[in-house]
C-alpha cells in the first residue's frame, strides 16, 4: 500500500512518499504558481505512485486546540477527498517545519541560501516526511526479534 504525505502550505505543499515498509521520503514539493497547478502535481505524484491513502499534517495549536491554520487545512481537505477520492489521516505536525529547520541549518545549502531552500519547498517536504513517518510507525510499529539475545535482560536493555 502506498501513502502520500502532505505538508499544506498556501503557496507551497510539501510531499513525502512511503509504503507498508515503514519509510517515509521525502518527494519534489509542488510550489507551482497557481492553486490548480499545485493541485495537477498532486494528482500526477497520485497516479505515478499509486497512492491509495493521503496522510496531511494536522496544525494543532501547542495547547492542542484548532486554531485558525487548522480550519484552511480542513477546506484542504475536504478539496482533497473531492478530487481524489481516496482515504485522509490527519497527523498532528506541530514543530515539524521548525524541526527540519533545526537540521537543515547545518547544511552548507541553508547556510549559504536559507530563503532558496524555503522557495524550493525542501523543507516543506521533509516536514511532510516526518508527518508521514509518525504515521506509518502508528500503522506499522516496528518490530524486533528477541532471538539472538542471550537473556531477556539484555533484550530489555536493547529496547
Amino acid at each position: 500500500m502506498a501513502f502520500l504525505g502532505i505538508d499544506y502550505g498556501e503557496k507551497r505543499i510539501g510531499l513525502a512518499y512511503g509504503d507498508d515498509l515503514g519509510v517515509a521520503t521525502p518527494i519534489a514539493p509542488a510550489v507551482q504558481p497557481e492553486v490548480e497547478q499545485r493541485f495537477a502535481f498532486i494528482e500526477d505524484a497520485i497516479v505515478r505512485r499509486r497512492i491509495r491513502e493521503l496522510v496531511v499534517g494536522y496544525p494543532y495549536n501547542m495547547d492542542g486546540s484548532v486554531g485558525f491554520k487548522a480550519k484552511e487545512v480542513d477546506a484542504f481537505i475536504v478539496e482533497l477527498e473531492k478530487r481524489f477520492k481516496l482515504p485522509v489521516h490527519r497527523i498532528d505536525e506541530r514543530l515539524t517545519s521548525h524541526a527540519v529547520e533545526q537540521t537543515l541549518r547545518g547544511s552548507k545549502r541553508y547556510r549559504r541560501d536559507p530563503r532558496s531552500v524555503r522557495a524550493e519547498g525542501i523543507i516543506d517536504s521533509q516536514a511532510a516526511a516526518l508527518i508521514l513517518q509518525d504515521f506509518l510507525n502508528q500503522r506499522f510499529p516496528p518490530t524486533f526479534d528477541p532471538e539472538g539475545f542471550e537473556d531477556e535482560e539484555e533484550w530489555e536493555e536493547e529496547r
